[in-house]
């Protein structure tokens, strides 16, 4: 699977720098959005981002809503949300304008009593990964945007 760009959402402005970081020092082209910055700092990063300038965009849920790059192919949810309701919009971001798209949510035990609730809030399965990822393809991972 090959995604053309990528957004990760994390719940706090630390949490985002210390992926953007991770994701920087290990070559990759990454920025990031969150709160804590000045507005023109996040307008100039979107801009990158938009123009194919870094292919990762790490961000807190201000980006959740109202962000459309039809490029995002993948986001994945480093953490679970906070707010049930965000994690349609956040993974409303892959597959736009027709595009098929990918949601992938990292999680751990605790998360798994949210996860429940957004499937049964939102009538939708979120299923688990296969062990081997070279036999998924998009119409087959729970959460398909």
């Amino acid at each position: 699977m090959i995604f053309q760009q990528v957004v990760i959402f994390a719940n706090t402005i630390d949490r985002v720098d210390w992926i953007a970081k991770q994701l920087a020092d290990n070559n990759h082209s990454v920025v990031k959005i969150h709160s804590g910055m000045e507005q023109m700092d996040r307008k100039s990063e979107v801009q990158k981002f938009s123009k194919g300038t870094a292919r990762i965009l790490v961000a807190t849920d201000i980006l959740a809503r109202g962000f459309d790059v039809q490029q995002v192919s993948l986001v994945i949810n480093f953490d679970i949300p906070l707010d049930r309701e965000n994690y349609i919009h956040r993974i409303g971001r892959a597959g736009r304008h027709g595009r098929k798209g990918v949601a992938i949510n990292l999680s751990l035990e605790r998360d798994l009593h949210c996860l429940r609730d957004i499937e049964h809030y939102y009538n939708c399965p979120i299923e688990d990964l296969p062990e081997d990822l070279d036999t998924v393809n998009s119409n087959t991972i729970g959460g398909i945007a």
